[in-house]
């Protein structure tokens, strides 16, 4: 359903200055493509986030919530209803060991400040963009590190009633670049348990994570990250580069040279061209070595096909 000029003009009263119609994906995602979202609203407090979910229940209007936008691939259709973006509703507060950190909270710089800290554990993460928020929703990980190693309670809002309430990690369902049991649910906040350590040693360990990735990924192109799920026992990389699809190409989206688990936007990339890229590099992969890869980014929006059950309205209510 479409939200009518009456709500729309509603809802930028209660939010002045921080509603936005017609806002391209270009503007609030890291593969820079895609339609535009028919209203993007930034809440800076609960009372801003139950109110936006009161507003979408009692109207029939769809919501999706993102934080950075860093693994989500969002059609050329655009979004319909209401966009929650969090980066506004931000902040960290640490107490010794503990930390909270709300859902906005930039995930690079959160990881930073912990490692000045001294607080171990997230460290080799260091460079994975997005928001604290996004992080704990995937369980966002690198180089033996995940972010449920330290995480101990998230904070929820039910994406109907407006809700909240607390869920200790046991009550979570989560593994490998998935966590479930909080689907439907907007994540305000993550609390977070470290052990401790020397802070010049975290950092340093932080600078030769963000060196190795400066190497090894094509940090110069817009793109959203690793596009598959590591299968069992292998590398998607390495199986696509092994496939012969090293800088295979749909339109202005590319496999990337430099990493192959990879997809760029070499600057007018459509959505359409990076779906149209993942479909093909999935059915080569899958010919050739019969390894079914499965899309670790989210699809949001309207597409011709599903690339697989799990990756798809995650974030709708």
């Amino acid at each position: 359903m479409a939200i009518t000029e009456l709500i729309k003009k509603e809802i930028e009263l209660s939010l002045p200055g921080r509603c936005f119609r017609d806002m391209p994906a270009k503007e609030f995602t890291t593969y820079k493509t895609g339609g535009k979202a028919e209203l993007a609203a930034k809440p800076v407090s609960e009372k801003e986030f139950s109110y936006l979910i009161r507003v979408g229940a009692e109207n029939r209007i769809p919501l999706t919530v993102l934080g950075g936008g860093a693994n989500v691939l969002i059609s050329d259709g655009g979004l319909a209803g209401i966009l929650i973006l969090t980066d506004l509703y931000r902040g960290t507060e640490f107490t010794g060991n503990r930390v909270i950190a709300r859902c906005g909270e930039d995930r690079d710089n959160f990881v930073k400040k912990c490692c000045e800290k001294g607080l171990a554990g997230l460290e080799k993460t260091s460079g994975i963009p997005g928001t604290v928020g996004g992080a704990v929703r995937m369980n966002a990980g690198a180089f033996g590190q995940e972010t449920f190693d330290c995480l101990t309670s998230v904070k929820l809002m039910d994406g109907r009633s407006g809700l909240v309430f607390t869920k200790n990690k046991k009550e979570l369902e989560y593994g490998y670049r998935s966590v479930k049991g909080i689907n439907g649910f907007i994540i305000l906040e993550a609390e977070f348990e470290f052990s401790l350590d020397n802070p010049k040693k975290l950092l340093s360990a932080r600078e030769e994570v963000l060196n190795s990735r400066a190497r090894k990924q094509p940090l110069d192109f817009p793109s959203a990250g690793s596009v598959f799920k590591r299968p069992e026992g292998d590398y998607a990389s390495r199986l696509i580069d092994a496939a012969g699809l090293r800088g295979l190409r749909a339109g202005d989206a590319e496999v990337s040279r430099k990493h192959t688990g990879f997809i760029i936007n070499r600057g007018g990339a459509t959505a359409s061209d990076i779906y149209r890229l993942i479909c093909e590099v999935k059915k080569r992969v899958k010919e050739k070595f019969g390894t079914e890869l499965e899309t670790e980014q989210i699809l949001l929006g309207s597409f011709p096909e599903k690339i697989s059950p799990d990756n798809k309205d995650e974030n709708h209510y």
